[in-house]
C-alpha cells in the first residue's frame, strides 16, 4: 500500500489484512464464501495514544510495519483510495509476529 491518507485518533491502529488463502493444503481452490476472514495484517498508520488521566498519552506498542495477529470479527472495515483496510483498538490485537 502507498503512504495511506488518514490519522487514527487514540489508541486506533489502522491494518491492512493479509489475503486470505485462496487453495487449502490439499489444493483445492476456496471461493470467495468459503474463505476464512483474515486475522493477520500488517500496520499502515497509529494513533499519537490513549489520553492517560494525567494528562500524557499512553505509548502504543505496535508501530507501523509491524505484522499483527487481531481478532476475527473485531474492529472496523472501511475503504481508503480503493484498499480495504480495519481500524482496531490496540487491545483488540493480540499478537505481534515476530519474523
Amino acid at each position: 500500500m502507498s503512504k495511506i491518507k488518514i490519522r487514527p485518533l487514540d489508541d486506533r491502529v489502522v491494518v491492512e489484512p493479509i489475503a486470505a488463502e485462496e487453495k487449502t493444503a490439499g489444493g483445492i481452490v476456496l471461493p470467495d464464501t468459503a474463505r476464512e476472514k483474515p486475522q493477520r495484517g500488517t500496520v499502515v498508520a497509529v494513533g499519537p495514544g490513549r489520553l492517560l488521566d494525567s494528562g500524557k498519552r499512553g505509548e502504543l506498542s505496535v508501530s507501523v510495519g509491524d505484522e499483527v495477529i487481531y481478532g476475527k470479527y473485531g474492529g472496523s472495515d472501511i475503504e481508503i483510495d480503493g484498499e480495504e483496510v480495519k481500524i482496531l483498538r490496540e487491545s483488540d490485537i493480540l499478537a505481534k509476529v515476530i519474523s
